[in-house]
């Protein structure tokens, strides 16, 4: 694949590799929200079948993002923090430990601490050597046990792109009766995720990153478990009948089925649907594989020259190659790094105590050369 960055709308100036706190919006995903901004103008040309068509469409498109024909097990959601409100209030073992990586997004800790019946079971990462990832691994596989009511975790970690094996975590909670709750906020888009391969129990997705939508809507898989629950708002749009608007007053006590009265009221939004249906088509084209390779080849080069000047980062095997932290020695300070990537004009994010890289097809080689230049300097 060739350098996207014509579909965007970024400035030459300035090197983003900072997916991982917002993506920029394509071009046609900015004009599929002013369309549908537009659309306002005249109400009475939007009919009540408007309400369901365009977030149908969404729901199968990211389907296939994901590998899941089950349209009904797919709900619009508005952020990360609702979806997982949702598992915490249905999930089928009420007390236990939920199983965590440590130094997790909060919207994913604070639905389950919130909870007394709930015990969080933070599993610390190494501190030292190589192939962090292959223990860190090793250490939440240990930590699953019978009182285990969960684990809820990430693709990959928020901070510095470090995988989790979900297929061996899936069968390690299969053999403890707890279920597997997967935020892909951070990979869901950039990095290939299969249904089928990892049957998890819910997968839930903020849009407004990898799957280069906007800001306030997001998606959500919830499997078996989950299909005779109670959601957390009871809205007119999750009921059975909700697209006969003459009969509404026919008050109805059945929800649709399967995964739908999980959606948020007024998922129909006719800006951020048809704005994150563009996003998604796009992805569909470049395929998470073919980000995903993109974006090891665009930073393969720097990364091995920054580890020969002292910068320590994961194995390729062991981490994303759209989102990967950078740790420094003694060789620098952070004031000196900030200040290098500010006179280079180099936009990162610091996690902790990584300086978080996280590219996508968007970004050439000047970009990562400009990194390299900033981080190179920055050495004392």
């Amino acid at each position: 694949m060739k350098c996207q960055r014509d579909k965007f709308s970024l400035q030459r100036k300035i090197s983003y590799l900072n997916g991982a706190y917002m993506s920029p919006l394509l071009k046609k995903v900015e004009k599929a929200g002013i369309k549908g901004l537009i659309q306002k103008r005249k109400p009475f040309h939007i009919s009540p079948a408007a309400f369901f068509k365009e977030t149908e469409v969404l729901r199968n498109l990211f389907g296939q993002l994901i590998n899941s024909s089950e349209s009904a097990r797919h709900v619009i959601i508005p952020s990360v923090s609702y979806g997982i409100e949702n598992v915490v209030q249905n999930l089928e073992k009420k007390k236990g430990n939920i199983v965590m990586a440590a130094g997790q997004f909060p919207s994913n800790v604070y639905p389950w601490s919130s909870r007394a019946n709930y015990q969080l079971k933070f599993v610390a990462a190494p501190t030292g050597g190589k192939n962090l990832g292959v223990s860190w691994n090793e250490r939440i596989l240990a930590a699953i046990d019978d009182q285990t009511a969960a684990v809820s975790i990430g693709q990959v970690h928020w901070v510095n792109g470090i995988k989790f094996d979900l297929t061996a975590i899936r069968q390690k909670t299969r053999a403890v009766g707890a279920a597997l709750i997967i935020d892909g906020t951070q990979s869901v888009g950039a990095l290939p995720f299969d249904v089928q391969a990892v049957q998890p129990d819910a997968l839930v997705v903020a849009g407004y990153k990898w799957l280069m939508g906007p800001y306030s809507i997001g998606m959500a898989y919830y499997g078996e478990m989950f299909d005779q629950g109670t959601p957390i708002e009871n809205n007119w749009m999750n009921r059975q009948g909700s697209d006969q608007f003459s009969g509404l007053t026919h008050y109805e006590e059945q929800f649709l089925p399967g995964a739908l009265r999980y959606e948020v009221g007024e998922h129909s939004n006719f800006i951020l649907v048809p704005m994150l249906i563009a996003a998604i088509k796009q992805l569909l084209k470049w395929t998470p594989l073919g980000i995903q390779q993109y974006c090891e080849t665009l930073c393969h080069d720097t990364i091995e020259t920054l580890r020969s000047e002292g910068y320590t980062i994961e194995a390729t095997e062991g981490r994303a190659s759209h989102l990967f932290g950078i740790y420094f020695n003694e060789n620098t300070t952070m004031e000196r790094i900030e200040q290098a990537l500010s006179k280079h004009r180099v936009n990162i994010s610091v996690r902790e105590k990584a300086l978080r890289i996280s590219p996508n097809v968007y970004n050439d080689q000047k970009d990562v050369q400009r990194l390299l230049s900033a981080l190179k300097e920055a050495i004392i």
